[in-house]
């Protein structure tokens, strides 16, 4: 009755047809990742917000938005969101990579954020409704730390003592293509020292960062197999799905990856050679939930999971939970805010938390978070470069 009430009440509104009015970056920084935020302003007095976190290519999208927002999204009605992205993917007459689809990808969840408020429902409602009750989450920036057994075993500690059932780590330092004997033993010896610290109950995922050889990713996986880890992810460059399938043929183990694919048609091969068994896109680089629950829905037919990317704050976390409520084949949900700079969770005014290891189903109407714009204010931008290959890298995760 509430629904149909609430459908009834806007009916007007959409004969006369919502707009979108204003279209506002707000970037936020922390030291090793620049959050950016979209805010979409109506001239109902509605607004919604997305977000992404951008690998070295915030000036890029600025750019891309400040182009294209006033072509394709100011006048706009939000409820016509399918109309937008395909506008937004389509009409440019260029391929759309990873910039581009994060563009796409802010102003789709800003537009469901708005529906939603509109109707005065969450999202997920609107996308079928909840399939789970509570959504299991994976702990993910806990290992910045000095690269020793000891260390990344207090640390593992830490990530049950915060009732977490699951967490992921990159054991492999700056490696590429391959390692020297030395850091291949190191490596293992840190996998080891954290199985030994969770116990058996508690799943490992093996994070590659697409760095080796197919050869090196097979001899490290077989390695690393007696501890028994839930994934390996990305274990070689994302380019050659080829190499990918080399890989998960001559392993146990499960594959993960998808960070770095940006459009569903890059997913045709790796679905038909089933190259992977769990699929990692990132709704905020991929053009949003919409886009996200398509593929999973494609995904299910090759008997796939989902596992979404997600090293975003407090906006995208929220988009990934609608995502998850309502999506059969979801498996477990990325989460960084509890371990790298906890403090992004002040950018919205009631961050959604984890709980005993899951997230509790989003309420509130649209996204379900509320925009603290001071706050993003209050942290500037940070001139930051990430890169994989640096030597301690993952130190950078530590500073506060």
């Amino acid at each position: 009755l509430n629904i149909s009430m609430t459908l009834t009440l806007h009916s007007c509104t959409l004969e006369r047809r919502m707009k979108i009015t204003r279209v506002r970056p707000l970037v936020m920084g922390t030291p090793w990742r620049n959050l950016t935020f979209l805010v979409l302003e109506t001239d109902e007095g509605l607004t919604g917000v997305g977000e992404v976190r951008m690998i070295n290519n915030t000036d890029a999208l600025l750019g891309y938005l400040s182009e294209a927002a006033p072509r394709h999204v100011i006048g706009k009605d939000p409820f016509d969101r399918e109309l937008i992205v395909d506008t937004m993917r389509r009409n440019d007459y260029s391929r759309a990579g990873e910039v581009a689809m994060s563009g796409i990808s802010l102003t789709e969840m800003a537009c469901w954020d708005i529906v939603g408020k509109a109707l005065n429902q969450p999202v997920y409602r609107l996308m079928g409704g909840a399939v789970r009750q509570k959504i299991k989450a994976y702990a993910n920036g806990w290992y910045t730390v000095e690269r020793t057994p000891e260390e990344f075993a207090k640390a593992a500690k830490a990530v049950v003592a915060r009732g977490y059932e699951a967490a992921k780590l990159d054991p492999f330092g700056s490696g590429f293509y391959e390692l020297d004997r030395k850091e291949r033993l190191r490596s293992i010896s840190l996998v080891e020292a954290v199985r030994d610290a969770v116990g058996p109950d508690f799943d490992i995922f093996v994070e590659m960062h697409g760095r080796f050889s197919p050869a090196v990713a097979i001899g490290l996986a077989h390695d690393l197999e007696p501890f028994r880890p839930g994934w390996f992810e990305e274990p070689v460059p994302p380019e050659n799905i080829a190499a990918l399938k080399k890989v998960s043929n001559a392993i146990h183990t499960p594959i993960a990856t998808g960070e770095r694919i940006h459009t569903r048609v890059e997913c045709r091969e790796l679905f038909e050679l089933q190259a992977c068994d769990i699929v990692q896109i990132d709704l905020s680089h991929f053009g949003g939930i919409s886009e996200a629950r398509k593929l999973a829905a494609w995904a299910e037919s090759y008997y796939m999971l989902m596992a979404p990317h997600n090293v975003c704050g407090p906006v995208a976390t929220a988009a990934n939970l609608h995502l998850a409520a309502c999506t059969p084949n979801f498996k477990i949900q990325e989460h960084f805010n509890d371990f790298a700079d906890a403090w992004v969770k002040g950018a919205v005014v009631q961050y959604p938390e984890v709980v005993d290891g899951y997230f509790s189903l989003p309420e509130g109407p649209g996204l379900g978070v509320i925009l603290n714009e001071d706050f993003i204010a209050a942290h500037p931008r940070e001139q930051i470069h990430f890169d994989l290959y640096e030597k301690d890298w993952h130190k950078r995760q530590a500073k506060d």
